[in-house]
């Protein structure tokens, strides 16, 4: 069975309307990082930290997949169990949304709260506050889901062990600055897997993909995905 791990990053949310940090006029300029994503930001003033996010769930809860989550979907749908993987850079729910089921949030997510005393997880409201009670312990220490610089990503451990089985390794929409994200390609590449990269511009590792693949995500990554399911059914 051939084994596919995906990586999306901002770029394929980008097009659902959905800012990166790199956009000139997005929610992330009105804020800085250090307040905002970084646990010491949050012990300095939790209340700004809860109403960006906030923002960001609002936002996220209005955008709508595009064309490249749902053919990744697609492809889940139309190869066995097992089959493919998305691990995801980014904290909405699109890829859900969309169809797709085996996929991991290494950075967390919006529609998730944890508590800050036990660690326990639950489903986030619209609005969070800071003074709501954990449903786990009953403390006031909610904050966001959400994995912030200095903290380690998740399901690290499954996504290595998912690379070194990988056949075919596909980033879509990432810059290639972030670690340890940015080190998959390689990763994967060490252990016999073909690497291709989706992207509206080369990222920052470009040369360490086999192929590549340039445009907006909506338009290549169906194509890509058609592409595949093609060359499957014939092998």
């Amino acid at each position: 069975m051939t084994k596919i791990v995906i990586l999306t990053g901002a770029g394929i949310s980008a097009e659902s309307g959905l800012g990166t940090f790199r956009d000139v006029d997005g929610l992330w300029t009105r804020y800085d990082l250090n307040d905002v994503a970084t646990p010491e930001g949050f012990a300095r003033n939790p209340a700004l930290v809860m109403e960006f996010y906030n923002a960001r769930r609002r936002n996220a809860a209005e955008a709508a997949p595009n064309p490249a989550h749902l053919a990744l979907a697609r492809l889940e749908a139309a190869l066995p169990p097992g089959s493919v993987r998305i691990v995801t850079q980014n904290v909405d729910d699109l890829h859900e949304r969309a169809g797709s089921r085996a996929v991991w949030h290494m950075h967390g997510q919006l529609a998730r709260a944890r508590c800050a005393s036990c660690g326990a997880g639950w489903q986030a409201p619209p609005v969070m506050r800071v003074e709501d009670p954990c449903p786990s312990c009953g403390a006031p220490a909610t904050r966001p889901d959400i994995v912030w610089f200095g903290e380690m990503p998740y399901y690290m451990e499954e996504i290595w062990e998912a690379l070194r089985a990988a056949d075919l390794f596909a980033a879509i929409g990432t810059s290639g600055t972030v670690y340890p994200a940015a080190a998959f390609v390689q990763d994967a590449s060490r252990a016999g897997a073909e690497t291709l990269e989706l992207n509206l511009e080369p990222s920052e590792t470009v040369s360490d993909f086999d192929r590549v693949r340039q445009g907006p995500a909506s338009g290549i990554v169906p194509v890509w995905v058609e592409d595949c399911l093609n060359q499957l059914t014939r092998g």
